[in-house]
């Protein structure tokens, strides 16, 4: 009977794994309980590993850094997993990225301490083995790019007020 019992308790927990994994999700299954990782979870810590790293300017591509800009001018907070793929399955996860780099980084360098860093950070906090981290370097940031950001900034603000100004009188 005994027999039996063990069967149906680990087909059971077979079934709530791959329920779990089939949702986007990572479930560790014990006899005290499941504990569910989502994908999301295992985004948001990547995106935040690969900004620790010195060099990384930014995360994502052109259009992800568009529209990261015009959520950060309407006041909406910061998307850690922008630029962030991920794939979990139930012991492992894969990671995709896009960064920009720094000017003057040694790019190949800088890679492997994206990967060093996100594999750490994952590994650490969920427990799931990395088995990848895919770098893909979209762009370089120069520094005369923050001076036309200052300078696009200072005539925005300029012509927001000119809007501001009665026109009539």
């Amino acid at each position: 009977m005994a027999d039996n019992t063990n069967k149906v308790k680990d087909t059971a927990t077979a079934a709530t794994a791959a329920d779990a994994n089939v949702n986007g999700t990572n479930a560790n299954v014990t006899d005290t309980g499941r504990t569910v990782i989502e994908n999301t979870v295992v985004s948001k810590i990547a995106g935040i590993a690969a900004r620790e790293v010195s060099g990384v300017h930014a995360l994502g591509g052109g259009a992800a850094r568009m529209m990261g800009s015009i959520r950060d001018t309407f006041g909406g907070s910061e998307n850690v997993q922008q630029g962030i793929s991920v794939e979990v399955g139930e012991t492992q996860a894969a990671v995709d990225l896009s960064v920009v780099a720094e000017y003057g980084v040694a790019i190949h360098e800088l890679a492997e301490a994206i990967r060093r860093n996100i594999a750490r950070s994952i590994e650490r906090m969920t427990g799931l083995e990395v088995t990848e981290v895919n770098v893909n370097v979209t762009d370089v940031h120069l520094p005369q790019d923050d001076k036309n950001e200052d300078n696009s900034r200072d005539l925005e603000a300029a012509q927001q007020a000119e809007i501001a100004q009665p026109r009539v009188q």
